[in-house]
């Protein structure tokens, strides 16, 4: 069985992190000087890399490069050829503790897990316990785990990861050193999957890779998940009509279409839009929810021109052209406030469709109310 793309490519070095550059710049110079804390807090969004980074300290503390090369361990980095950076790496490592806390959540477990931190590790230098999703252990096993967090074995590295912060409890978070991870920019989703593409052979259109990076909502994973997904069709190119009838989202064109016929007041042309967009059995909730992102951004880059800046972060070049050409046709006090009037009837409608049994009746009903005037 071959090896999954977003196992394939999973970064190796702190470098090759996405979209982290703030918690890569901390860590390493904490590898450097050799200060590597002893419990982590890692949580953001899914696929933002948290337990990618678990992963690279557990090697960059064992490395055994680093331990007899002074030269190399100013780098910062694991050598990732050692015997131990490569059981950690093939997921092999005995001294690298791996628990999903989603299915090991109770009070048992942190006891084996306490007990277990006692002995010394077997080749390593250090014990890595990584605890995913750490916010669903239950209370009994988060004091459990307290005492250990607190003064832990020399030999021991606690690592916690969530998506769900709010719910940790505050006593072991202020014993932890915290780390908020990004949702990666779709640029840099988009840059990896062109290089992912090139190196597996795997021919696509730009608007294609664009539009599964946009599915992916910030989570690397989930793109290359979907990217190997659609690449298993075998087709010649992957192609943008291919992707939106796989994932079942409207690409960023037709959006944009649909857009310009709103603002344009052509409530005609924007029903026919929308009726072909449903027979061609897209999501429509998804839709709406792209389509309110779009207007979004064209009144605030109205309103705030600057706001290209850090556009340029998440749109392509004629993504971010479509949305000025669009903000200029907002000329007057009457043409925002029907802008503003259009969002708000969107919203509503997306919370409607979401329990429709004909989500388009909503979205039909807000487009009408708008333009019909």
């Amino acid at each position: 069985m071959s090896l999954a793309i977003y196992r394939k490519y999973r970064p190796k070095s702190l470098s090759d992190l996405l979209g982290q550059e703030i918690i890569v710049e901390v860590l390493r110079n904490a590898a450097k000087s050799d200060k590597l804390a002893h419990a982590y807090l890692f949580y953001g969004p899914r696929g933002s890399g948290k337990t990618t980074t678990a992963r690279l300290i557990a090697k960059i503390a064992n490395c055994q490069r680093r331990q007899t090369d002074e030269k190399f361990k100013t780098l910062g980095e694991p050598c990732n050829e050692c015997q131990f950076c490569q059981e950690i790496d093939e997921g092999r490592a005995l001294d690298v503790i791996e628990i999903d806390a989603a299915s090991n959540r109770g009070i048992d477990e942190i006891r084996n897990l306490k007990e277990g931190i006692k002995y010394s590790p077997t080749s390593f230098k250090y014990k890595v316990y990584i605890i995913d999703e750490c916010h669903q252990l239950t209370k009994e096993a988060f004091n459990a785990l307290l005492k250990t967090l607190e003064e832990p074995p020399a030999h021991a590295i606690f690592i916690l990861a969530t998506t769900e912060y709010e719910k940790m409890p505050a006593t072991i978070i202020s014993r932890t050193q915290r780390f908020h991870f990004k949702r990666l920019p779709l640029l840099k989703i988009v840059e990896k999957l062109k290089s992912i593409a090139n190196a597996e052979k795997i021919k696509a259109d730009d608007e294609a890779l664009e539009l599964i990076a946009a599915s992916a909502e910030g989570s690397l994973r989930d793109a290359e998940s979907l990217l190997e997904q659609i690449a298993s069709l075998e087709e010649e190119k992957i192609s943008l009509d291919e992707v939106e009838k796989i994932i079942g989202r409207v690409g960023f064109l037709k959006t944009a279409g649909l857009a310009e016929l709103l603002l344009k007041n052509n409530l005609e042309g924007s029903l026919n839009s929308l009726s072909a967009i449903n027979e061609g059995g897209y999501n429509l909730v998804q839709f709406n929810k792209d389509l309110i992102h779009y207007f979004r951004r064209v009144l605030s880059l109205k309103f705030s021109p600057a706001l290209e800046t850090e556009f340029k972060k998440e749109l392509t070049e004629t993504e971010l052209n479509s949305l000025k050409k669009h903000s200029q046709i907002i000329n007057s006090p009457a043409d925002e406030q029907k802008i503003i009037n259009l969002i708000k009837s969107l919203i509503r409608a997306y919370t409607e469709m979401k329990y429709s049994p004909f989500p388009i009746v909503p979205l039909e009903v807000a487009i009408i109310e708008n333009l019909k005037s």
